[in-house]
């Protein structure tokens, strides 16, 4: 029987287990875990890396920023506090951040409502109702985010320039043979287990909404009713650089704020399709006047209870992605 060898290194399993809840572009969840006896390191996992949607990695690296944080929050819940140490060995560019020099804290009941939030996490597409969000909400949201990266609630005549942009983006990507094959393997069951937009996370067709969703080339099973988004709040999460840190950090920032947007009832939908078209990535950059870096487009909005949601995308097994062989012993 193998055992796990201290109660830090136990607390770091533990955490590298939930950053699996994590959200992912197309769930591909694109992160590898050591863990070491008095540390855990994030590894991007290149071989789901999405090469014609995200050739640099800009959103593979995200996505691994949201799990980082997943794993920090989880540490906190169990009352320990780490340290992040980004791009800690320049020889290896995919280790991406380890958590280190941990110490004892009072778990908080904010980061236990964190943790179950995660369990509860998901992306729902479909078109939110006519309920607005207050305004103290979506302060607390833009909030959330802390100095982790900035957040730009769009105006009116800014959302129909997102809304011009989105739709360019999706034209030019769906005229792309390389990202229409890709999107393609994401949602069949092509894709390695536990990951992958299933059928029944995809709408049955595309919701008349002002910004267009993602097109995934096929329809899902996902029912869409005759809602619009005239009541969602768009938003754009930016910052002040276009490096890896500065995508780690950003999507620890997601994280804290999706999290934050479930504890308050809010549905939040990432929207990278005008990120990732050079194009609509500088028409995003024009709405916040050139002063930071577009990472990431949010909707915000409140669903109509009175229609089931979509159920939770599948997960990677823990020894697909957790490395324990440091820690471990026979017993």
């Amino acid at each position: 029987m193998l055992r796990i060898g201290s109660s830090i290194a136990v607390a770091l399993a533990e955490a590298a287990n939930a950053a699996g809840y994590a959200p992912s572009i197309h769930n591909t969840q694109p992160w590898h875990w050591r863990v070491l006896p008095d540390r855990l390191q994030l590894f991007a996992d290149r071989s789901r890396q999405l090469a014609a949607t995200d050739p640099d990695g800009k959103l593979l690296t995200l996505s691994c920023g949201g799990a980082l944080q997943h794993a920090r929050l989880a540490l906190l819940a169990e009352g320990w506090a780490a340290q992040v140490r980004y791009l800690p060995d320049p020889a290896d560019p995919d280790l991406l951040a380890e958590l280190v020099e941990l110490e004892r804290v009072e778990a908080t009941p904010e980061a236990m409502r964190m943790v179950q939030a995660m369990r509860t996490r998901h992306t729902d597409r479909r078109p939110v109702s006519d309920e607005r969000i207050p305004a103290a909400v979506s302060a607390a949201m833009v909030g959330a985010a802390g100095d982790l990266a900035r957040i730009h609630l769009l105006t009116g005549d800014q959302v129909i320039e997102l809304a011009a942009a989105a739709h360019h983006a999706g034209e030019i990507e769906a005229d792309d043979p390389m990202i229409r094959a890709e999107l393609a393997y994401w949602t069949s069951k092509s894709a390695p287990a536990g990951t992958g937009l299933p059928q029944d996370v995809l709408p049955a067709r595309q919701p008349e909404t002002m910004v267009p969703a993602r097109d995934f080339g096929t329809p899902g099973t996902l029912p869409i009713g005759p809602g619009h988004d005239d009541h969602a709040r768009y938003a754009l999460l930016y910052g002040d650089d276009d490096e890896p840190t500065a995508w780690l950090r950003a999507g620890a920032a997601l994280t804290q704020v999706w999290l934050t947007a479930v504890h308050a009832g809010v549905s939040l939908v990432p929207l990278s399709g005008a990120v990732e078209v050079t194009t609509t990535r500088q028409t995003l950059r024009g709405i916040i006047a050139g002063l930071g870096y577009p990472y990431l487009v949010m909707r915000w909005g409140i669903l109509d209870p009175a229609h089931a949601g979509p159920p939770h995308t599948p997960r990677m097994r823990t020894s697909q992605t957790v490395d324990l062989a440091a820690v471990t012993r026979e017993g």
